[in-house]
């Protein structure tokens, strides 16, 4: 019975992982921007924002969400609002030097300390709105009652696991030095598109509350 249901939810949650959004984008702008290590860190921390959603969902607070529509329309707020925050941020930034880029060496382009780096990605995913309603869903829909929280807990590992791995493949393909320079030589002109669609994704948030 649990094989079945994880087999369900696994393949659910890793569309869901592979659709692009907030944590996409992040990941492609600091791979472009800041190099390999440092996108696998954010990775990282992307995977560790998903245990946010999987410990409020397994202490009940889901359904105290659920059951207040306050509550879930703040989050979707505040979420919305950092990715605005971040879209801002991008297109302010500065473009990076054109300097010689050696794959395994991002700080010869930007310097971002680690914890940075990961605080981008756990904050990012943990803030998402999509993420919320997604957990949201599927722990009430394809995880039985029944399901031990045992059982429920290793889903929620597998999930983050699943969603680190998944960007640090991706932090590998776009910190490839050919992409990389090609990008860096519209180093401005990334960063604003970059940009532009975190605030429109968060422009389409808060909207789609009104």
């Amino acid at each position: 019975m649990w094989l079945h249901e994880f087999l369900i939810l696994a393949c659910v949650h890793f569309l869901a992982v592979i659709l692009p959004g907030p944590d996409f984008g992040l990941i492609v702008r600091q791979s472009i921007r800041y190099g390999r290590k440092m996108a696998c860190i954010s990775a990282i921390g992307i995977g560790c924002g998903i245990s946010v959603h999987v410990f409020y969902t397994l202490i009940g607070f889901s359904f105290l969400i659920k059951q207040t529509p306050w509550l879930l329309l703040t989050l979707k707020i505040l979420g919305a609002c950092y990715l605005l925050y971040l879209g801002i941020l991008f297109i302010r930034s500065s473009p990076t030097p054109q300097v010689a880029i050696q794959e395994n060496k991002p700080e010869d382009t930007q310097e971002i300390s680690t914890w940075r780096a990961f605080y981008l990605g756990f904050i990012t995913n943990a803030l998402n709105p999509k993420a919320t309603l997604f957990f949201l869903s599927i722990f009430t829909t394809l995880i039985s009652p029944s399901t031990p929280l045992t059982i429920q807990t290793l889903y929620g590992l597998w999930m983050c696991s699943i969603n680190a791995l998944w960007f640090v493949f991706v932090s590998f393909i776009f910190s490839n030095t050919k992409v990389r320079t090609a990008f860096l030589n519209q180093g401005k002109l990334f960063e604003r598109i970059m940009g532009i669609i975190f605030i429109v994704i968060a422009t389409k948030l808060i909207l789609s509350q009104i």
